[in-house]
């Protein structure tokens, strides 16, 4: 339903009392304006609503604030968990005068790299799929202020708070955990049914790896479409979260032991409706899947400032601790940060990226791992041998010749400082916004660095 006939038709059916204008920040927070239904008419719809830009960190000074959200109508959901019948709608972020998406703009940045791609000789089309995992808590605590700094997490899988101790995963052994040691089954279930109710069916769910973790996979379509639903998940977990009394997180690493959060990226390049990325290589793959492989490799560091976007982040992405932090790529290997999935077929050859979290602003993560690949391609460069052996038992020695990820946040900022052209390309990412990016980026570091850690107090309050 794309058409402002249809979408004021469907308010009166339906009996449409809100409708819900969102959009994503530079962080990837989804952010909404609301509108009494009865005011909604074909103009608005057209031309959309006015919002002030210089309250949203890192878009506009307060000297020229206007900007205007315009409704995708395309992407109209009722949703499930509002009091008043209240409609939705993503919008995108566009200049007042000339009504082009607004540069700092996250959806409008993913729609310039779908764009850009359909103008290159070797592609016309990505297909991408999302596999992330979070976490449920049964009470989640957080204190902060001059005197005061603390957090504390309940969860009945770590035991306490009305756990059960018969029946709760290892640490790191709750892999696929079969009820009663998974006590979160029907809450994804319901998750992934409330995603169905909307549009995206066949999602699957299990538990992680570790305690009170979860994952929910196939998110699957083009590279916006895609970022929109890993957004409406979001939402959706959280608020099934709370109908159950629990607390979601997408945090990395939320507590300090076991294996964090991650997100799997998969970007396979079509172009005239076939696939590109099989052939006779190594693990059944083109030249052109190579190269891509080669641009994300040689970029990684500057996207883990996409993908990896929080200080949090860094604490999944340590050596030793059985996360993809080694940038390397092999057939069906999951230490490896980039990995080439089995396919039954040419259709499904695809490239996996293990590295990244659920943190990340989809919209951006995404657009800037597509225009790696594609730097790759353009570039015609190898990415050397696959790795075809556990890298998490390496010795630090067999280790030297491959380059980590980004160790801190700030590191990966300045990685993209340095590193950067590649997204500049055809103005999907220009220097403006990447600049604003980096500095919202770094307020969060500089706040995180100031302020003072429990653990600092443990180990030197005495000294």
């Amino acid at each position: 339903m794309s058409d402002a006939a249809d979408i004021i038709e469907r308010i009166a059916a339906e009996g449409i009392r809100a409708v819900d204008f969102r959009f994503s920040d530079l962080s990837g927070r989804c952010r909404h304006l609301g509108r009494e239904a009865g005011r909604i008419d074909a103009a608005l719809l057209a031309e959309g609503v006015f919002i002030d830009g210089s309250a949203i960190p890192g878009w506009r000074d307060v000297t020229e604030a206007d900007l205007l959200l315009r409704p995708d109508l395309a992407t109209a959901f009722a949703d499930p968990f509002a009091a008043q019948p209240t409609l939705v709608m993503v919008c995108d972020v566009a200049e007042p005068a000339t009504g082009l998406g607004y540069e700092r703009d996250p959806r409008s940045t993913a729609q310039r790299a779908e764009a850009f791609l359909n103008g290159c000789r070797f592609a016309d089309e990505v297909r991408v799929a999302v596999d992330l995992a979070f976490a449920l808590f049964d009470e989640v605590k957080v204190e902060l202020g001059p005197l005061r700094g603390l957090y504390s997490l309940a969860s009945g899988e770590h035991g306490g708070a009305g756990g059960r101790e018969g029946h709760r995963p290892g640490p790191d052994a709750g892999y696929l955990a079969l009820p009663p040691i998974d006590q979160m089954a029907d809450i994804r279930a319901e998750m992934a049914s409330v995603m169905a109710a909307l549009g995206v069916p066949g999602l699957g769910h299990a538990h992680g790896s570790g305690r009170g973790q979860n994952r929910i996979c196939g998110l699957a379509g083009g590279l916006v479409e895609v970022a929109d639903r890993v957004q409406m998940l979001k939402y959706v977990v959280h608020q099934v979260a709370a109908s159950y009394g629990k607390v979601a997180t997408f945090m990395a690493k939320p507590v300090a032991v076991g294996r964090g959060a991650g997100m799997s990226i998969h970007q396979s390049l079509w172009r005239d409706g076939r696939p590109t990325f099989a052939g006779q290589g190594y693990a059944d793959l083109s030249q052109l899947c190579l190269q891509f492989v080669a641009g994300v490799m040689a970029h990684a560091r500057a996207l883990n400032a996409f993908t990896n976007p929080t200080t949090n982040s860094y604490k999944r992405l340590r050596p030793g601790q059985d996360e993809p932090v080694l940038i390397a790529y092999a057939a069906h290997n999951r230490s490896a940060a980039l990995r080439i999935p089995y396919a039954a077929n040419p259709e499904e050859k695809r490239v996996e990226l293990r590295f990244p979290d659920p943190t990340a602003n989809p919209y951006l993560a995404l657009a800037a791992t597509l225009m790696a690949g594609l730097d790759g391609i353009e570039r015609k460069l190898e990415p050397g041998d696959a790795m075809d052996r556990n890298l998490y038992d390496l010795r630090p020695d067999e280790a030297e010749d491959l380059a980590p990820v980004s160790r801190s946040l700030t590191e990966a900022l300045a990685a993209l400082e340095a590193d950067h052209e590649f997204l500049t390309r055809g103005d999907v990412m220009p220097l403006d916004l990447i600049e604003a990016y980096v500095e919202v980026k770094r307020r969060e570091c500089d706040e995180v660095e100031r302020t003072p850690h429990p653990i600092e107090f443990e180990l030197y309050l005495g000294l």
